[in-house]
């Protein structure tokens, strides 16, 4: 789990008997017993999905970049349900045509609403519906 604010600690309630291990952005949540990693990095070698829900902020654009999704593997998935600049989405793409990541599920692009057009090719990547209808009416 990628932010742990409002919106990140819902879905960890909802997601729990699945979620092995988050990352805080800002402050741990002592109240969470899952490991905490000190970054993006750490969390994607160590885990399997890495569901994205923190605000875009200088800090976090592209906080999930080449490196880490390198680190997450060919088995790993991200979700991305914050913003589509979290993901450096140019990067994702090689690296999902290359299988050299698992999949994505996105909510979300960097660019909307241009979608890259090898999405809608890939087998390992689910676009939210509404995100597809309304590309598609473009």
């Amino acid at each position: 789990m990628v932010g742990m604010e409002k919106i990140g600690s819902e879905v960890v309630k909802r997601l729990e008997p699945l979620v092995h291990h988050f990352l805080q952005l800002r402050r741990k949540k002592s109240a969470i017993s899952f490991p905490y990693y000190p970054d993006v990095y750490e969390l994607a070698k160590n885990g399997d999905v890495l569901v994205v829900c923190c605000a875009l902020t200088e800090e976090t654009h592209h906080i999930i970049n080449k490196d880490v999704m390198t680190a997450l593997g060919k088995e790993g998935v991200i979700i991305n349900v914050g913003r589509g600049a979290l993901i450096d989405e140019k990067e994702m793409v090689k690296l999902l045509v290359r299988g050299e990541i698992g999949g994505v599920g996105l909510d979300v692009f960097e660019n909307e609403p241009h979608v890259p057009k090898e999405l809608f090719q890939l087998d390992n990547v689910v676009l939210s519906p509404i995100a597809v209808i309304l590309l598609r009416m473009l």
